[in-house]
């Protein structure tokens, strides 16, 4: 009999960011829906994301923040990802940042983002989706 274990997501928040409603809403809402979810608290760098997403063997990687900077933040985290050989683990942003640094951090290779008004349900669709896709499946 094979066991799948749950889809385990790192969640963070980015920048100089201290609200941090949205992403506990999120952090529940996940847990809810079945999925293992480490969070990070908030004012993370992004080597300590990376750090612990490999530690952990994320297969999702969540990032919030509401004071801009989000597009900053999530495209270097991607780049670590990619210089730590973890270029695989799918990065989900939700926040507020200005729509030319969403499309960066979108072209960057950011899986999915989120803005203010995002239904809980979209959201936690997108990491169950970007779970399975980063097994591989």
């Amino acid at each position: 009999m094979t066991t799948t274990r749950p889809i385990r997501v790192v969640l963070a928040k980015v920048g100089l960011d201290g609200h941090d409603v949205g992403v506990n809403l999120i952090a529940k809402a996940l847990i809810n829906g079945g999925f293992e979810v480490v969070y990070l608290g908030k004012r993370v760098p992004t080597d300590d994301i990376v750090a612990a997403a490999v530690a952990e063997d994320a297969d999702v990687i969540g990032v919030s923040c509401l004071s801009g900077g989000l597009g900053h933040f999530t495209t270097a985290l991607i780049g670590k990802l990619r210089a730590s050989d973890a270029a695989d683990i799918p990065v989900i942003a939700g926040g507020i940042d200005e729509p030319g640094e969403i499309s960066r951090m979108l072209d960057a290779g950011a899986y999915r983002y989120f803005g203010p008004g995002s239904s809980t349900e979209d959201v936690v669709a997108a990491f169950a989706t970007a779970g399975q896709d980063g097994r591989g499946a």
